[in-house]
């Protein structure tokens, strides 16, 4: 189907679901009085449609910058309408920051560079001429040019989010997300970005976007450790704290954190916060009063976070830590991976919250005023130490679910660790154990999701867990994090970046 027949087909659907609608002060009212599915069926119609005309917002905006630039002069498109420059024009046009018009302008460059420009209508995703677009694949390097004329440059390696971009399969803000979080690979590792690439844009429909960016560095962090090292350091070197007061005599403050501080600075968050944002549920009595106590309190999650900084810095170290933050005191917990023989696997140490790389240094500094508690893995991250017959999940095993699924396992959801409960895919009461392998860990909500609405999980031996639908219906995959999926090997592309020795 032709892209502007698509187009149509949604607009159909569209008009077929709400009428005839004669102005557009009509549509609230329209759709307001149609039923749960149709509703659902128009929104799906919509953003298809929108979708699609992104694409042609994306590659319009890059071709006006690139008629914009300096060379044209007061001829350019931006300058001959009044404007500077391309970006600010585009945001004239689409009313939308200038953030989102320099990020219409990025990806619309990348598909240029990727897809051809009006300067070379020729040249296709893959050297090909567009009027062959219907022929079969072919190599970029096994071209028909004869002796003595240049072959075709191969694709980017980024290439793959310019088609999946094309064809539907992401938005531009997934696609600069990727992009960014990815950055350029270092000499020789393009195949490795490739695939990472094409795992992150097949992973991008299932995760919430700041996620698929976040897995998109951590990804980067643990295919190219030399830069990695890089970055961290130029972090640390970055931090920096001022204060400055505004006209009205508001005192305002900035903080840029390094990699240990920003650890340290959400696990004390997340401790004192966790409450009213949806933290476990099976605590002691005491905990559950200061957990309502605090889910009734008048103030704003932003307000309670300033009151708890300012708590912390008049405590500071002679405080007791149930004086400050109750009966869970916070702390940063660093997952090392280490060969059965004691030897680093040659990874980078991560967070056990969510699996970003730390710095090893962070590590070896956690190691020295923590101590280190250990827990065996396969090569997959299962536990190899399983529990015993336990009603709960013992700390130390909450340890190594954590370690193993790096937070909620339900498709899209990110939650952390610290924020999960720990469900027996077996019932506890019709005899199943409390062990690793039969454990996984959900977010309270998610957790309650599948108590209550009929929801079930199986796992074959040490194989996928399988979450079963209610009435029936295939069931789905719950993966761990694409980034924990790469530490682990589980799901990585075929071959993963070594810089030379």
């Amino acid at each position: 189907m032709s892209f502007f027949a698509d187009v149509d087909e949604r607009i159909c659907a569209m008009r077929g679901l709400l009428g005839a609608v004669v102005e557009a002060v009509d549509i609230p009212r329209e759709i307001g009085a149609l039923d749960d599915a149709d509703v659902v069926a128009l929104l799906n119609e919509a953003t298809a449609a929108a979708r699609a005309i992104e694409r042609i917002t994306t590659v319009a905006s890059a071709i006006v910058s690139r008629r914009s630039d300096r060379d044209a002069g007061h001829g350019g498109i931006a300058q001959s309408r009044g404007h500077r420059n391309g970006a600010a024009y585009v945001q004239s046009v689409t009313g939308g920051t200038r953030a989102e018009a320099a990020k219409q302008i990025r990806v619309g460059e990348d598909l240029l560079d990727t897809l051809g420009s009006s300067d070379e209508p020729e040249a296709g995703i893959d050297g090909s001429n567009v009027d062959d677009a219907d022929s079969p694949d072919v190599d970029a390097d096994s071209s028909d040019a004869g002796p003595g004329e240049p072959k075709s440059a191969p694709p980017p390696w980024h290439a793959a989010l310019s088609r999946a971009l094309m064809d539907g399969r992401l938005t531009a803000a997934q696609h600069d997300a990727i992009r960014r979080g990815l950055g350029e690979p270092p000499d020789g590792a393009e195949e490795a970005w490739e695939l990472a690439a094409s795992v992150l844009a097949a992973e991008a429909a299932s995760l919430p976007l700041e996620e698929l960016a976040k897995s998109a560095r951590t990804i980067r962090d643990r295919l190219d450790q030399d830069g990695a090292l890089a970055r961290f350091r130029a972090r640390h070197e970055a931090r920096s704290f001022r204060m400055w007061t505004d006209a009205d005599g508001v005192q305002h403050a900035h903080m840029a954190f390094d990699d240990d501080g920003a650890l340290w600075m959400r696990a004390i968050s997340d401790a004192a916060l966790r409450p009213r944002r949806g933290g476990p549920r099976f605590v002691d009595s005491a905990e559950r009063a200061a957990a309502r106590s605090l889910t009734d309190d008048p103030r704003t999650n932003d307000q309670l976070a300033y009151d708890l900084v300012m708590d912390l810095l008049r405590a500071g170290a002679l405080a007791e830590a149930a004086d400050v933050f109750g009966a869970r005191q916070p702390g940063v917990r660093i997952v090392h991976v280490v060969d059965r023989d004691g030897a680093s696997a040659g990874l980078f140490p991560h967070a056990e919250e969510d699996g970003v790389p730390v710095p090893p240094w962070i590590a070896a500094a956690a190691r020295c005023h923590a101590g280190a508690r250990e827990c065996t893995v396969d090569g997959h991250g299962n536990p190899l130490d399983v529990g015993r017959e336990h009603r709960l999940f013992t700390p130390k095993q909450r340890v190594a679910l954590a370690v193993r699924d790096a937070g909620c396992r339900w498709t899209g959801c990110g939650r952390p660790a610290s924020y999960c409960e720990a469900h027996h895919i077996d019932e506890y009461a019709s005899g199943g154990r409390t062990d690793i392998d039969r454990g996984i860990l959900l977010c309270r909500f998610h957790h309650m999701t599948l108590h209550n609405g009929g929801w079930t999980v199986t796992r074959e031996g040490l194989g996928d867990f399988l979450l079963h639908p209610p009435g029936g219906g295939p069931p789905g995959v719950l993966h761990p994090p694409l980034a924990t999926r790469y530490l682990w090997g589980v799901d990585p592309p075929p071959r993963r970046f070594r810089p030379a020795a």
